[in-house]
Order: structure tokens, then sequence, then C-alpha cells
């Protein structure tokens, strides 16, 4: 989990991460700045996002993000 943080801080430089309670919504991550992220994370967590995860509900706290690694990385 600390991993996803430090990449997020990367990403959203500036922004309390664990205070967010929607990254879309609140308009934190774009969708170029998901781009970014999923990047990131295919390469960090050796797992592949496909485009069918790449849904708001997957996206919406760092909870929701980390939850969607773990269950990437059992597959």
């Amino acid at each position: 989990m600390e991993e996803l943080r430090e990449i997020l801080e990367r990403i959203v430089p500036g922004v309390e991460i664990d205070s967010v309670n929607d990254f879309i919504g609140e308009k934190v991550l774009d969708s170029l700045k998901i781009v970014q992220l999923v990047a990131e994370l295919n390469d960090a967590y050796d797992i592949e996002i496909t485009p069918m995860d790449i849904v708001p509900e997957n996206f919406k706290t760092v909870d929701t993000v980390y939850s969607m690694i773990e269950r990437l990385s059992d597959e």
C-alpha cells in the first residue's frame, strides 16, 4: 500500500491522498493521469490492468485502487 501511495503522490503532487473520497469525482485524476497511473501500477505490481478494469469504481480511493491491485495479483 505504501508503494501505491508513493506512486499517487508522484502523479498528483500536493494532494492529501488519504483524504480524497473520489479521485475522479473530485477531479484529482483525469484521463491522462489515470493512463499514467495504470502504466506505473502495471510495472510496479507486475499486473495487467485491462480496459475492462478502468472503471470509476476501481479508481475511487486509495483503498479501491489497492483492492483492484490485490485482485489482479491473484489472477
